[in-house]
Parts: C-alpha cells; sequence; structure tokens
C-alpha cells in the first residue's frame, strides 16, 4: 500500500494540462469499510492537500453524519477521487476531473481495499464510470434510483453549496434518501 501511495503521490501524467504543480490527493487504507469516490479536488483541498477539506465536504460530513475524525481516518474511510489534482477553473466552476486518472489508477486501489462494504459515487463522473450502462438517464434519476445499486454502490449528487437549487427542486433526497443513508453508514461501524 505504501509503495501505491507513494506512486500515486509523484505522479506527474497530467502535468502538461495544468498551470500549476500536480498535487495528488487521496486517502486509503486497506482496512478502510466505506469508500468514498468524488470527482477532483478543488482549489482549497489542493493547498491544504487534505481531502474535502472544503465546504462540499462539510455537507458531505453531515450527510453521512461522520465526525470529522472518523471520515479523516483511512482505516475507516478511503476518499479516492476520479481525478486526483486540481483540475483548475472553468468558466462556471473547477474543471472536470482529468480523464487519465480513474484508468491509471482506480483498480491498483481497489485491489488493495479488501475490507470496503459500501461506495458512495459522487457526482456524474464516478457514476457513469462506475455504473455504465446500469446509470438511468441523468444524476437525479440515478440518485433516486439508489436502493437498485445497494448493497455494493450508492450514488449522491455532489454535495456543493452550487447544488442549492437541485437540493431544494429534490426534497426527496433529504427527506427519503439521506436517512437510508445514515442508517447504512451505521452499520459500517465505524463510527
Amino acid at each position: 500500500m505504501k509503495d501505491l501511495l507513494d506512486e500515486i503521490g509523484s505522479c506527474t501524467v497530467c502535468d502538461s494540462f495544468f498551470l500549476h504543480q500536480p498535487r495528488p490527493i487521496v486517502s486509503i487504507s486497506s482496512s478502510s469499510k466505506l469508500l468514498i469516490i468524488g470527482q477532483a479536488p478543488g482549489r482549497k483541498v489542493h493547498e491544504s492537500g487534505i481531502p474535502w477539506d472544503d465546504a462540499s465536504g462539510s455537507n458531505l460530513r453531515n450527510w453521512l453524519n461522520l465526525p470529522e475524525d472518523v471520515f479523516y481516518d483511512s482505516s475507516k474511510v478511503a476518499l479516492v477521487p476520479m481525478g486526483f489534482c486540481y483540475p483548475g477553473s472553468g468558466k462556471s466552476g473547477d474543471l472536470p476531473p482529468r480523464p487519465e486518472c480513474a484508468p491509471l489508477w482506480h483498480s491498483k486501489i481497489l485491489t488493495h481495499c479488501t475490507s470496503v462494504k459500501l461506495t458512495l459515487l459522487i457526482g456524474q463522473y464516478a457514476q457513469k464510470y462506475y455504473l455504465r450502462e446500469r446509470m438511468q438517464g441523468n444524476l437525479t434519476e440515478t440518485v433516486k434510483a439508489f436502493e437498485s445499486y445497494l448493497p455494493k454502490h450508492l450514488p449522491l449528487p455532489h454535495p456543493s453549496p452550487r447544488n442549492r437549487i437541485w437540493m431544494k427542486k429534490n426534497q426527496w433526497f433529504e427527506m427519503s434518501l439521506l436517512p437510508k443513508l445514515k442508517t447504512h453508514i451505521e452499520k459500517l461501524n465505524i463510527v
């Protein structure tokens, strides 16, 4: 595992696409029971080097009802983005995750994460990559059909504060899905 983390940490495959120094950010352990696959680090996470160290991470921890010490304990929770480095800013937010990371690293990571009981697929990039043809017509329909992907996967929208409009339009998410998500997290016995 240490060799893999060192290899990921020194990766420069996408170096030519960035205006900044690559900083792969991932947190894994062979004993992690919960695997969270997100999009890519944002600017704040790039600067701190801590996954989900921003408002989105705060929202996600609330959704999961996990305290920071558990969330950031890699022996319990693995945090793996689709793109390991901050992709930079676009016109309406961050650019998409670099497409090289997941095919290059995810299968190697999953080989080591043998204790995972539940994988959260956060956002459309993770859902498209892992659910493939099983994904519904769009993110909303996929998240709404979350029970059909259990017990292995559970798709979620991105917890970004920018998704407030989506949350208001889809109140079923907070009323129906989040309580069930918290129950699944409790069953993992990681707190």
